[in-house]
């Protein structure tokens, strides 16, 4: 940055009637690549794929991760992803998080794209997840209606914002463990870390959430490092083009059931047995 043809640091503040120069380099153009990346799909015909996005995977390439991607992964399968919005989101209608594991729904048309995020915006897509809370929440179910926006702060950070935009999540508790609550969450809205801010604002943050506050409860959980315990577990929709009827169900991966039964101690769920359908969760 110069000032009045100096060159000052980006903290500089400049004074009245200063002249500010500043160069803002060209956009760093790059090509999406295909690589072969497992990666599991449990739903697929011509128009959109479902996918069981695993811990640890980002959805699409930005800055820092440019490559490894579901996108990526997707691209490397061959066939064709919706071209809608930018070259590096191809296909995505939604995202999870990258410590997020579960169900995502993938484009593979512009039309099953407009069609899809048609239905996200007027809610007909169910979106609900598996959370286990650090503490235990006020009542056995729970609304948290609260506007989310950038931190101020922190600009990797989400936040509580008056400002922001509107978010709802709907939270019932299926158990209650002397560490926290087992919930089913359903987003009525899909702000980027919706249901991460939405706990840590109430004091009881996602299990294992370094970034808002959660990370204490890993060693109580035994979970794996950067890993919170969230699971996109339950995706319903009608199909964008036929009208039918799509329900898809996805179990707690092992690391999370590991963890519940660390939690549940001596109440733990003998082996076999899905904690989901034990807990109620689809009902």
């Amino acid at each position: 940055m110069q000032v009045d043809g100096r060159r000052e640091k980006a903290s500089y503040r400049p004074e009245t009637g200063e002249l500010v120069r500043i160069e803002i380099p060209a956009s760093e153009k790059r090509t999406i690549s295909g690589e072969d990346i497992p990666v599991s799909v449990v739903y697929e015909d011509d128009a959109l794929l479902v996918v069981d996005k695993p811990a640890g995977m980002v959805v699409h390439p930005a800055p820092g991760n440019w490559t490894g991607t579901l996108v990526n992964a997707l691209l490397g399968r061959g066939g064709s992803l919706s071209s809608e919005g930018e070259p590096e989101r191809a296909g995505m209608v939604h995202r999870l998080d990258k410590e997020t594991s579960g169900l995502l729904v993938v484009a593979k048309t512009d039309r099953a794209h407009r069609l899809l995020s048609a239905a996200i915006a007027a809610r007909r897509v169910v979106r609900r997840y598996a959370v286990m809370t650090w503490g235990h929440i006020s009542a056995d179910a729970l609304t948290i209606d609260k506007p989310i926006a950038r931190d101020p702060r922190d600009r990797k950070r989400m936040a509580i914002v008056i400002k922001g935009r509107p978010a709802k999540t709907d939270l019932i508790r299926l158990a209650r463990f002397d560490a926290g609550d087992l919930l089913r969450a359903h987003l009525h809205s899909g702000r980027t870390h919706q249901i991460r801010v939405h706990l840590a604002s109430i004091g009881h943050p996602v299990m294992g959430d370094d970034v808002y506050g959660g990370g204490g409860g890993r060693r109580v959980a035994g979970l794996p490092p950067k890993r919170h315990f969230l699971h996109a577990a339950w995706l319903a929709f009608n199909h964008p083009v036929t009208g039918e009827p799509l329900d898809f169900r996805s179990p707690l991966p092992e690391d999370l059931r590991n963890a519940l039964a660390v939690i549940a101690g001596e109440h733990a769920l003998a082996d076999g047995v899905d904690p989901l359908t034990a807990f109620r969760f689809y009902e």
